[in-house]
Parts: C-alpha cells; sequence; structure tokens
C-alpha cells in the first residue's frame, strides 16, 4: 500500500497518477486517508503525553514515599490511576484509528508509473515489439481443445467429472509436455541465477494481505474456511511472504527466486467461446519469478526479467508481443507492467502467457520489507514478479502453432525433456 507521508508530499502526484488509472472518488479517498491519519496522529500525541506523565508521577511517587509524605503520594498514586484509564481508552482510540487508516489505503491502488499509457481499458495498452513469424496452418487445422481430443492428451470432460469446468486432466504424451515445460522453465530461470524455491500452495490471510491479493482480489480466490487459508493464485504471494516482516542489509540485494506451482483462481464470471480449453482455467501449472531489489536498480532488474522471458520465447519459436499495460488495466500493486502474449493460430487471437511487474515499494510496505541504508536508515526494499512461464497458454500455442497434417511437432529445445519429437 501506499505510505500516508508519500500521499501527503506527494498529492498531486498520487491523485493524478489514481486519474490515470481511472480510479473513482480518489480526491474523496486521498482526503479521507489524510484526514483519518491526523485524527491518528492527534490520539497517539495525547496518549504519548499521558505516559510521559504517569512515568513522571511514578518517579515522584517513589521519591515521597521514601521520604515519608505518604499524603502527597497517595494523591498522586490516585492521579496516575486517573491517567492508566485514560491511556487505556487512548490506547483503544489508536487502534481502531489505525485500523481505519489501514482500511482505507487497502483500497487504493499503486501509482502508476509515469511511462504508463493513458487508456480506459486493454485495448489501449501499448505495444513495444513483436517478434516471430505467425505460421500458415494447412487447411484442416484444429484449435488447442480438439487437438487434445485427437490425439488423446488432455481430457477436459473427465476433469469436469472429477472436478467441475477448468480443472483439465492430462494424460500420456499431454502429461509429459506439461512436465517437461515445468523443468526446461525451470532450468533456464535457475541458469539466469534464480535460485528454486518449493514453496506452500495455501497461505494466511496476513500473506494475501501482503503481497495485495487481499482484499482486492479475495473474490476470485479459493479460500479454506475451516481454517482460513486460501490457495495460491500465483507462487508470487507465497514466495514474496519468505520476506515478510524482515530487514535485509544492502549486501542481500539482489535476491532472485523462482518456483513452480500449480496456481488457483476462482475467475468467476468468464464465460464465452474466448476461455474455451486452456485460455482460461480454474487451475493450472505456473514457473514464477521473484526478485527483491534495492530502489535504485529495480527498474533495470525489471528490463532483465523481460529480456529472461524474451529469450525462452525465442527458444521455443513461437510468435510473440509485448504489451506496456495502460493505466486502466494494469493491476492493483503494480507501478509498471509488461505483458506476454503469444499468437494462437487456430484461435487467430493473442493469449496472455506473462505479466512482468514492478511493484516498487507497494507490496514491502505491507510486507514491512525493509532494509539498511549506507546511512544506517531503514527504508523499504522494492519487490518484482513475473510469469516465467504460465503453462496451459503457452501450451496452447505449442499445439496450434506445431500442428501438422501428420500430427503435433515438439519445440527441439523441449525434445531432451519430452523424450519425443511428435505427439501422433
Amino acid at each position: 500500500m501506499l505510505q500516508v507521508a508519500f500521499i501527503r508530499e506527494n498529492k498531486d502526484h498520487v491523485l493524478k497518477g489514481l486519474a490515470k488509472r481511472n480510479f473513482t472518488d480518489a480526491s474523496k479517498k486521498i482526503e479521507e486517508v489524510l484526514t483519518t491519519d491526523e485524527n491518528r496522529k492527534t490520539i497517539q500525541t495525547e496518549l504519548e503525553n499521558i505516559l510521559a506523565e504517569s512515568n513522571k508521577l511514578s518517579k515522584e511517587i517513589g521519591i515521597l514515599f521514601k521520604s515519608g509524605e505518604q499524603q502527597k503520594a497517595t494523591l498522586l498514586k490516585e492521579k496516575t490511576g486517573q491517567l492508566k484509564e485514560r491511556s487505556k481508552q487512548l490506547s483503544e482510540q489508536l487502534a481502531t484509528a489505525q485500523n481505519d487508516l489501514d482500511n482505507l489505503l487497502y483500497q487504493i491502488p499503486n501509482i502508476p508509473n509515469t511511462i504508463v499509457p493513458e487508456g480506459k481499458g486493454e485495448e489501449d495498452n501499448e505495444e513495444i515489439f513483436r517478434e516471430g513469424d505467425i505460421p500458415k496452418l494447412h487447411d484442416k487445422a484444429l484449435p488447442h481443445w480438439e487437438l487434445a481430443k485427437k490425439y488423446d492428451i488432455i481430457d477436459f470432460e473427465l476433469g469436469n467429472k472429477i472436478t467441475g469446468a477448468g480443472f483439465p486432466v492430462y494424460k500420456g504424451k499431454g502429461a509429459k509436455l506439461q512436465r517437461a515445460l515445468i523443468n526446461y522453465f525451470l532450468d533456464k530461470n535457475t541458469d539466469a541465477g534464480y535460485q528454486e524455491v518449493q514453496v506452500p500452495l495455501m497461505v494466511n490471510e496476513a500473506s494475501g494481505f501482503g503481497t495485495g491479493q487481499l482484499p482486492d482480489k479475495e473474490g476470485q480466490m479459493y479460500h479454506v474456511t475451516g481454517d482460513n487459508l486460501y490457495l495460491i493464485p500465483t507462487a508470487e504471494v507465497p514466495v514474496t511472504n519468505m520476506y515478510r516482516d524482515v530487514l535485509l542489509k544492502e549486501s542481500d540485494f539482489p535476491i532472485l527466486h523462482t518456483g513452480y506451482t500449480p496456481c488457483f483462481r476462482r475467475e468467476a464470471g468468464s464465460y464465452g467461446a474466448h476461455v474455451r480449453g486452456l485460455n482460461r482455467l480454474h487451475q493450472f501449472d505456473k514457473v514464477e519469478i521473484v526478485r527483491i531489489e534495492h530502489p535504485n536498480n529495480s527498474y533495470d532488474a525489471l528490463d532483465g526479467m523481460v529480456n529472461h522471458v524474451k529469450e525462452i520465447l525465442q527458444e521455443l519459436k513461437l510468435p510473440y508481443r509485448i504489451l506496456r499495460l495502460c493505466g486502466a488495466d494494469i493491476g492493483f500493486t503494480a507501478a509498471l507492467t509488461y505483458d506476454f502474449e503469444v499468437f494462437s493460430t487456430a484461435q487467430d487471437r493473442w493469449l496472455e502467457i506473462s505479466s512482468v511487474s514492478n511493484f516498487e515499494t507497494f507490496q514491502a510496505n505491507r510486507l514491512k520489507l525493509r532494509f539498511k541504508n549506507e546511512d544506517g536508515k531503514s527504508e523499504l526494499a522494492h519487490t518484482l514478479n513475473g510469469s516465467s512461464l504460465a503453462l496451459p497458454r503457452v501450451l496452447a500455442g505449442i499445439l496450434e502453432n506445431y500442428q501438422t497434417e501428420n500430427g503435433i511437432e515438439i519445440p527441439e529445445v523441449l525434445q531432451k525433456y519430452t523424450g519425443f519429437k511428435t505427439i501422433d
């Protein structure tokens, strides 16, 4: 979340940033934040003054008792009792005021970087790069969900029987190709310096708030109500929360992690032809990269992450493009996001396969993730993450773009992982 001091000192900048996001009632929300914070500070000041006076009187009482002035000491004890009662009231008021302030701040998204384009929706995202030739398919080319059925490699109906729509069963060469992609992505990431971690698939409420999924995306997360745990929508959540309430040293930077996890998203309200097959699932596999960076280096790190994902797609030889998301389409927690989309030839449409984002201090402020700078002062770190990569739509792109009349070819870079060259 944003820091109150930052909002107060950069009010016009914050309002302009929220306007770029088309955030409604921005001025009203910001004024509520500043007013609530003023109230919180007033209560805190009174509480601190009372505690200081109470400590002073306690020392005086000790001296009076020692000198035999019992009556004066008794009167002061009565006063300290009154101060104690008042401090208790103020402590409760302060906790309420802090809670009110936090709840307001949780509703305010991150401020977009100045290079984030204006826009009303995804149609205003800015294409900044495109690479790869779109293959010309044979006349009988099929979309991936029909290829999956033809070659018996993914069974959507069986998944629907076991669980429900959006939970496919991968079979035979389909399962092996899935595993090959996971291993390939992890190897690419670890070769680039990312340390592999294996993390829990459920997180507690504090972790959800730490990375910003709560309360913003609460309706999209599967909630295990009996234990108040959430199934993760992305490995970003548990991996980044490894550093919640951590104080780093400057020498710790950069911190790079990668992890493979299944991911779970309710995707409420997603219907229609555009979500068929692997286009949108409730459970899917993803390999994630997460970085914790010094604020001075985070945008260089973001460029490095973008280039890393580009290299993977170049090796897979899939046609792709990169979009800089506009203010209306950028995620709640992000300051700048680049989306990668692969072209689905059989569907004649672009499919998002990766988002790479810099959150600057937004997550770190929630996480209380700080480092000691060279002056010995605590400062918020910057957090970044990216998909490297999400499997369903990469798999869809491979099935559709690599299909021939005789079967589906396997990208050369994956063949050492699959142990086969074609699906037929």
